[in-house]
């Protein structure tokens, strides 16, 4: 593979040797623009980092992808398929969807039920990090992201910190799959500290050229904002 950027070539050198993936897991991750989608869910002083060390995971936002990318699962952008359609086409393509995920993550449960006053809740999807050592759970939303939703992910995030987790493992962490999301609503809904996560995803594989120039203007005003930061000091 001839990939001319030097950092990222590193990175996918690195992630190849430590996850042992076969030439189609290297191929597919670069086609899906990892190392960018990886780049720009992160700090902007975090980016070479990745280039040294590959992908590490030492906090949930390590794992966290701008957006994900399912074009494994087969779903068309334009059709029309529930919630319940996009957990079967996940659970059928598990071992690409752990892939996509990324490091750490096992696989527990779907549809995992719990019981609190009375009534009865499912998570859509339970897997465990035993890299970050907690659980993570996920909720699928086919539409967009509705403040009700970080609400209830809330609620099953708490349910699982009190009664599922075990005293030394890490706090829960729950993330939105959804079409859609406003950052705005996001933001004014979770706390500061909050643990829950919304993320995108896309059916298609991203246009790699466009991705590459947002971090290259990313990494960019980056360098202009720490020259101007030394200038005044």
């Amino acid at each position: 593979m001839r990939i001319k950027n030097d950092n990222e070539r590193r990175f996918y050198e690195i992630e190849a040797t430590n996850q042992q993936w076969s030439v189609a897991d290297l191929k597919r991750q670069y086609n899906s623009s990892l190392y960018e989608r990886l780049a720009l869910s992160r700090n902007k002083a975090e980016v070479m980092r990745l280039a040294k060390e590959g992908q590490t995971v030492e906090k949930p936002r390590d794992f966290l992808k701008s957006p994900l990318v399912l074009e494994f699962l087969g779903l068309a952008e334009d059709s029309s398929y529930s919630e319940t359609d996009l957990e079967s086409a996940i659970i059928s393509k598990l071992q690409e969807f752990l892939l996509e995920l990324g490091n750490g993550f096992l696989f527990e449960a779907r549809q995992k039920r719990f019981t609190f006053d009375e009534q009865s809740f499912f998570v859509d999807l339970v897997f465990y990090n035993r890299l970050l050592q907690c659980y993570v759970i996920i909720d699928l939303k086919t539409t967009e992201l509705k403040h009700q939703d970080l609400g209830q992910m809330q609620m099953y995030v708490n349910y699982f910190d009190r009664y599922v987790k075990a005293e030394h493992e890490k706090p829960t962490v729950g993330i939105l799959l959804c079409r859609e999301k406003n950052d705005s609503i996001v933001e004014l809904t979770l706390p500061e500290d909050s643990n829950i996560y919304a993320s995108e995803y896309n059916l298609y594989l991203p246009e790699k050229a466009l991705l590459q120039r947002k971090l290259a203007e990313w990494v960019e005003e980056f360098e202009q904002n720490r020259k101007r930061l030394q200038n005044t000091q």
